[in-house]
């Protein structure tokens, strides 16, 4: 199988693998317990703990441990919503968010707050002007993806920023798909990313927060995590994700200048097809591509040797075309007709050539037979 689906999840490291394997097999302690083994599996969460802040290269903040993303985010939106003055009750987001942002804050209105979407333009990016007359006194939180997960655009999260703080509120960055491949807002309040992403392992999350603020806690039990994410970590996944993240570190200008390269060579080999998002403000490994004539449900199935999506994995079973295209003023048609297509540090130039080629030949033949039926 050729995997062309970073988006949805990067392949495991290696060095990452390795790192896990001695803390599940024999170094198994409870890392907050105080015996020997506790203290052992400890020291190895708190390792992990500063390669990451290290790969993420921020100002002073704290890093908190969680399941994932998903978790990290709704810890903080409903942690910062709970914190807001009575007289800030507006959260902004945008209307092309994950569902793990996007459904949050819509879950908040039941509570009293006032959820607002953002539209974004043809290219997938907000209008800034637009931005700037909804945050206004009124908004506790504006929260906004660094790199969107279905159409890699770089959101202006830097100006959201400013717009955010001019206005009183806090800012909340969703870097899931940003870290480690473009710079994250240094003047965020709050940060979201996931190892999985990064080639670490999935079932690790984290949520990295400025010092001096805090949250209440979403899980109450044992006060882990500073009192803010109860439950017993596991130091293996923690482990793996730290030592992707330092790789990636490492890594960063290799991988940029690899991905450079196949994006490059991509334009090539899809010749003809339509970018949907912005050529110029995006992440290079995420290609989100439209043809017309085509039904990417079908192409997935027709190309079943690659491994390549219609969009977001958590949303792929609806059967529903994109929230995120329809943002961009897609037809229900041209939405069917688009699919994703992800690459990274392990694709190599001959595996992208021959997917590209395969999917190509595949929708040219659904073209061919969609003109005889429609001539019949």
């Amino acid at each position: 199988m050729i995997y062309l689906d970073y988006q949805a999840t990067t392949p495991l490291a290696p060095e990452a693998f390795e790192a896990m394997v001695p803390l599940l097999r024999d170094h198994y302690g409870n890392p907050h317990s105080t015996h020997r083994a506790g203290r052992q599996a400890a020291a190895q969460v708190e390792l992990a703990r500063d390669r990451i802040l290290s790969a993420m290269a921020l100002p002073e903040g704290r890093l908190i441990f969680t399941s994932g993303a998903t978790e990290a985010l709704n810890i903080a939106i409903t942690g910062f919503a709970r914190n807001a003055p009575a007289d800030r009750r507006r959260i902004v987001t945008l209307a092309t968010e994950h569902a793990a942002v996007r459904d949050t804050v819509l879950a908040l209105e039941a509570d009293g707050y006032e959820p607002v979407l953002l539209p974004v333009q043809r290219d997938g990016l907000v209008d800034l002007d637009i931005a700037r007359a909804a945050i206004n006194p009124e908004t506790a939180l504006v929260i906004a993806m660094l790199v969107n997960n279905e159409i890699g655009v770089i959101q202006p999260v830097d100006a959201l920023c400013d717009l955010a703080h001019a206005a009183g509120a806090v800012f909340l960055c969703d870097a899931v798909q940003g870290f480690g491949r473009v710079p994250l807002p240094e003047n965020a309040d709050a940060i979201a990313i996931s190892a999985h992403k990064v080639h670490g392992p999935k079932g690790v999350g984290a949520l990295w927060l400025r010092d001096g603020l805090t949250l209440p806690p979403l899980i109450h039990g044992g006060g882990q995590e500073g009192g803010l994410r109860s439950g017993t970590l596991s130091p293996a996944l923690c482990a793996g994700f730290g030592v992707a993240a330092d790789l990636m570190r490492q890594n960063r200008e290799a991988d940029v200048a690899h991905v450079e390269k196949l994006w490059k060579a991509a334009l090539d080999l899809f010749h003809g097809w339509t970018i949907n998002g912005s050529t110029d403000n995006r992440y290079h490994g995420n290609l989100n591509i439209r043809r017309d004539g085509i039904d990417g449900a079908r192409l997935l199935s027709d190309c079943r040797n690659i491994a390549f999506s219609l969009g977001s994995a958590c949303a792929s079973g609806s059967g529903r075309p994109s929230h995120v295209l329809h943002g961009l003023g897609l037809s229900d048609k041209e939405a069917r007709g688009s699919v994703r297509i992800g690459f990274g540090r392990y694709t190599s130039a001959a595996e992208l050539e021959d997917a590209a080629r395969a999917i190509t030949q595949a929708a040219a033949h659904q073209t061919t037979v969609a003109q005889g039926a429609h001539g019949s």
